[in-house]
């Protein structure tokens, strides 16, 4: 990568003397992998950080996707968004689930759950919202609709890390949460993941699950997975949660000149925080109105690629127009009228805890068309 290209984030990376010490530990340990020392540690410090109750760590933020679909005994059909990551979409592809995309809230980018009900079929069993950007969802709304059918709801909450809705933890809405701890992330173990569960008994089964089903040294209760995370990861994120706060703010002060330049730029539309909510600023999208901003989307982000700047079209396309999922009922444009408008105008801008004064004018420049 040209070091003059500004990228969309850059990955937290602890203190590489900080860092080597851990490593040693685990060299004169010689235990590296299967639920170690730095492991155990790693756990407790994001329940603690997280407000959670009990979280179980992966080796990426996929993993836990497909191990809470198998965990609730989730089947036949999942009602979701086609506004993410295709991950979302593809853990119920792979669990033999089918996805029943429903709708947009476009002031969240979530799941609007006016639409939900009418998606419900005898064979739904599960909703799989998204705090997409990490802004909640309209969880009430959706908890009341899952306990008025009996179902199921598992958070998709790879961008939420640290959120928290007047004080309480996001993570801790629906049956359970997942998260991603990606490079990309706020916060990362250069890959990794977790799933944030209510209770112990439901804990044990997911650490079964993520071990291959191990429940000792020669008994196996269910047909599990290799999702376990090492010793190497569990360490990096130990010391990248020491830092984690400082490198939220660092976003928090970009997220706010963004603002101030922004608002008065006529075409160009963005989200303010959310009262009550503690955010992580990870990502900052922006959405282009073509016809007062005199360019389209796809214009402004070649535009900044031009001059050196990678922001992206994220989510774009619709996890509902990959040829995976195209022929399903659910997946027209017409029945997704909010996700398409956003897909097909959103641009997030970088944003990160390395990010210049300079480097942010840059980028603002170019928005501004002063560039």
């Amino acid at each position: 990568m040209d070091k003059n290209f500004i990228t969309v984030t850059s990955p937290l990376l602890p203190d590489l003397d900080e860092f080597h010490e851990m490593l040693r530990e685990i060299w004169d340990r010689k235990w590296v992998t299967n639920n170690g020392d730095f492991h155990k540690r790693f756990e407790a410090a994001l329940c603690e950080y997280l407000k959670v109750p009990y979280i179980s760590v992966f080796t990426n933020g996929t993993l836990p996707l497909i191990t809470a679909l198998q965990a609730l005994n989730i089947s036949g059909e999942v009602i979701t968004t086609p506004y993410s990551f295709v991950a979302t979409t593809h853990s119920l592809w792979w669990n033999g689930i089918k996805p029943v995309f429903v709708d947009i809230d476009p002031a969240t980018g979530g799941i609007d759950p006016d639409r939900i009900e009418s998606a419900i079929t005898p064979r739904t069993t599960a909703i799989m919202p998204v705090h997409v950007y990490g802004k909640p969802c309209r969880t009430r709304e959706i908890q009341e609709i899952a306990d008025k059918y009996g179902l199921r709801v598992i958070y998709d909450a790879a961008h939420a890390f640290g959120i928290e809705v007047d004080g309480k933890s996001i993570l801790t809405e629906g049956d359970m949460s997942t998260l991603s701890f990606h490079g990309t992330k706020v916060f990362g173990t250069t890959e990794g993941g977790a799933l944030v569960v209510q209770d112990e008994k439901t804990k044990k089964r997911i650490d079964y699950l993520k071990n291959f089903g191990f429940a000792g040294e020669t008994e196996v209760v269910a047909p599990g997975i290799n999702g376990k995370m090492d010793e190497m990861r569990a360490a990096f994120g130990l010391l990248n949660l020491q830092q984690v706060d400082a490198a939220i703010e660092a976003r928090h002060q970009v997220a706010i000149r963004y603002r101030e330049a922004l608002r008065p730029i006529e075409g160009i539309d963005f989200w303010d925080d959310m009262p009550g909510v503690r955010h992580n600023y990870g990502y900052f999208p922006i959405f282009v109105d073509a016809g007062k901003y005199g360019m389209t989307r796809d214009e402004l982000y070649f535009k900044l690629r031009e001059h050196g700047i990678l922001a992206r079209r994220y989510f774009y396309p619709l996890i509902s127009d990959f040829s995976t999922y195209r022929g399903l009922p659910s997946a027209t444009r017409e029945n997704l009228p909010n996700a398409t408008r956003m897909a097909d105008t959103v641009i997030c801008l970088p944003i990160h805890h390395e990010l210049t004064p300079t480097d942010q004018q840059r980028v603002l420049d170019v928005v501004m068309k002063k560039r």
